[in-house]
């Protein structure tokens, strides 16, 4: 145990994904790690291969480490509606991982609706709040909780100075989203019965005919018969059919072709039964809400569309026409009717609103047909008023849900909600991806002696190996667990070059071995240093050591011999890319004697992406516009913009950069080294 000093206890062990025993699971009695659990590995291999279609500059890294020690927990009320990606909504309680649900992502200029799945689910008990809004939703949902606002993301409560500043929700804000979702129907008689009317009358053939036959009598015919593509609707009404004491049969009505779907029927050439379905489907002397509900699910499922503009229900019955026109306007839609030219009097009944409108009509009338509810790609655009009136704490802590998705939110109750969102390292690990990522963090306790192993291996070709690229190896945890001493050892001895990228100043307490590393196999280090605005910085990376005691830290490095460089990265176009910020830092740097620096542009790989648009959105929201239009070919910026972040750190801008390298014995670098991985920014 590492942590000589400090009390631990054994809570339990558990088994993640990829390690063959048990991970024992320690927390500690220390004020920096209140609330975080060491999952402690043995690993049977450290020493990872970087995938060849990357543009990093070397092909093997050591992460001993998985997640970084920062803090988050969010989570909901078990109630709470969520968007499935049918449609429908369900509790957030009953969701279940591997389901389909709806979350968003930048598009272009806009966010849009997507699929994604439930990656994990969990519940904890937390202090509990009600944030009201304007046009009646209610949330009730953690203080840790963030909300997508006209702001960026906010948390539900919190503080507006000191360390745990953070932006939080204020009366005022607005949400993001179409709000409060309408409760699903009950499968009541009446509905069953106005579904079976709507749907019938709307796509059905129903009657009795007399049959004349040449030269013998004439045959009087029944029959029933509702043919379809969709086996949804035709399954409902056939189980609808049913309760009404009507059984039909199911057969293939015409066959599939390469340019039609495959149509079934269901139906039934029995006089009693057919008279029964005349009879389901009798107009009623007075309607109920759950008939209506029912009949416009069904006339929807018979004839309605719904594309990207309007959601519409199509007939050329006036009858038909007026009783959705009147069960529409029971319910308070805005409805209008659309005349076509065509000589059968084809009309639409259409629903104005938007997707607020549209989501409100498939919620409350719970059409059969999964295809008419889709709003993938659809903007986040809404005309509700989601300003918040009141964040009120409830007096006892709840049980709490909350889920990771693929995308980092979800929809609950209309609004657009923030999740664990799933860092790369953290996916594999059945592991709540955000919180976990820096609550939950994986040591990989014989890092060293599995390090050894690979590097004595015969076919090892003693191949230049980069740490820090994925997790800082020097998070403040190290200083604990002491992992790194024995990996540059294991380094040292293979003869294997190697190298560093932290953002920590205790990389010093390592020196005497970085010094045989520099002397024996070729070792050199690098600092990160995005900038020297205390603003920016405290934005961006609260949790990380002060720029200027990374600075000194090169200072004394390079002092007694270890080559120490730094890297000016994420250089953020807008944010910290001035000539005159980075100016600053070529300065110091030079006073500090770095044998290198280099300015990465910022790139914004898979799902860092939106981690950091979302950050920009509270930040400088006026720079959205610009990022979106860098971005939109991929996760680099075009290359004009990454050699104008290059040349910014390639040209010094005072004659005192290179009297200081002369000072030292070293020469300014001619040109912008090999950038390792960009460190990271959350």
């Amino acid at each position: 145990m590492r942590w000589d000093q400090l009390s631990a206890e054994e809570e339990a062990t558990r088994q993640l994904p990829g390690y063959r025993e048990p991970a024992t699971v320690r927390t500690f009695d220390a004020p920096e790690a209140m609330d975080i659990r060491f999952y402690e590995v043995r690993s049977k291999s450290v020493l990872n291969k970087v995938p060849r279609a990357s543009r990093m500059p070397f092909r093997w890294t050591v992460n001993p480490y998985r997640g970084c020690t920062h803090a988050c927990v969010y989570c909901a009320d078990g109630g709470t509606p969520i968007l499935m990606g049918d449609g429908r909504t369900r509790s957030l309680a009953e969701i279940q991982v591997g389901d389909s649900i709806y979350g968003t992502v930048m598009s272009g200029r806009y966010r849009r609706y997507v699929r994604t799945e439930v990656l994990a689910h969990w519940t904890t008990f937390k202090p509990a709040y009600r944030v009201l809004l304007a046009d009646g939703t209610e949330l009730v949902t953690s203080g840790d909780h963030r909300f997508l606002t006209e702001r960026g993301w906010k948390h539900v409560v919190g503080v507006g100075q000191g360390a745990r500043r953070r932006p939080f929700l204020t009366t005022g804000n607005e949400l993001r989203g179409t709000g409060q979702f309408s409760a699903q129907p009950q499968e009541t008689e009446a509905f069953r019965r106005g579904y079976l009317c709507g749907m019938i009358r709307g796509d059905g053939h129903l009657g009795s005919y007399v049959y004349h036959r040449r030269g013998r009598r004439s045959a009087q015919i029944h029959g029933f018969r509702l043919a379809l593509v969709d086996p949804e609707a035709l399954e409902r009404t056939r189980r609808y059919l049913e309760f009404g004491g009507v059984p039909t049969t199911w057969r293939c009505f015409a066959p599939k072709t390469g340019k039609r779907r495959e149509i079934s029927a269901i139906g039934t050439q029995r006089r009693d039964l057919v008279d029964r379905v005349h009879g389901l489907i009798a107009w009623p002397s007075r309607s109920c809400d759950e008939w209506c509900l029912g009949f416009l699910s069904g006339i929807f499922d018979a004839e309605g569309s719904c594309d990207k503009q309007a959601l519409r229900i199509a007939n050329t019955d006036p009858i038909l026409l007026a009783c959705t026109h009147d069960c529409l306007d029971r319910f308070g839609f805005d409805v209008t009717r659309d005349l076509t030219r065509r000589s059968n009097g084809l009309e639409y009944v259409r629903i104005r609103g938007g997707l607020r409108e549209r989501l409100r009509f498939l919620h409350m009338t719970d059409p059969a047909i999964s295809r008419k509810r889709d709003i993938e790609g659809m903007a986040l655009k809404s005309d509700s008023d989601l300003q918040v009136l009141a964040v009120e704490p409830l007096a006892e802590p709840q049980q709490m849900f909350d889920i990771t998705t693929g995308t980092g939110d979800f929809i609950a109750n209309g609004v657009v909600s923030h999740n664990c969102f799933a860092r790369p390292t953290h996916k594999y690990l059945d592991l709540s991806p955000s919180r976990d990522f820096e609550r939950e963090i994986v040591v990989k306790v014989n890092a060293p002696e599995a390090l050894r192993a690979q590097l004595s291996r015969p076919s090892w070709n003693r191949e230049h190996v980069a740490l820090g690229t994925n997790t800082d190896p020097y998070q403040w945890v190290e200083g604990r667990y002491r992992l790194m001493p024995g990996i540059w050892e294991a380094l040292r001895d293979s003869g294997s070059p190697c190298s560093v990228l932290t953002k920590s100043p205790l990389l010093l307490r390592d020196v005497d071995l970085l010094k045989e590393l520099a002397d024996r196999v070729g070792f050199t280090a690098s600092l990160s240093v995005p900038t020297l605005d205390e603003r920016a910085w405290r934005a961006s990376e609260p949790h990380t050591p002060h720029p200027r005691a990374r600075l000194e830290a090169v200072a004394e490095l390079n002092r007694v011999g270890v080559p120490t460089g730094v890297l000016i990265a994420p250089l953020m176009p807008g944010v910290n890319d001035s000539p005159e910020q980075v100016e600053r830092i070529l300065e110091w740097a030079g006073e500090a004697g770095a044998t290198s620096v280099g300015g990465l542009c910022l790139h914004l790989r898979g799902e860092v992406r939106g981690i950091f648009l979302d950050w920009l959105r509270g930040y400088r929201p006026d720079l959205l516009p610009r990022y979106e239009e860098l971005y939109a070919g991929g996760a680099y910026a075009p290359k004009a913009e990454r050699e104008r972040i290059a040349r910014l750190a390639q040209v010094p801008g005072r004659s005192n950069w290179r009297k200081a390298f002369r000072g030292r014995g070293a020469s300014p670098p001619a040109e912008t080294p090999s950038a390792p991985e960009q460190p990271s920014l959350f």
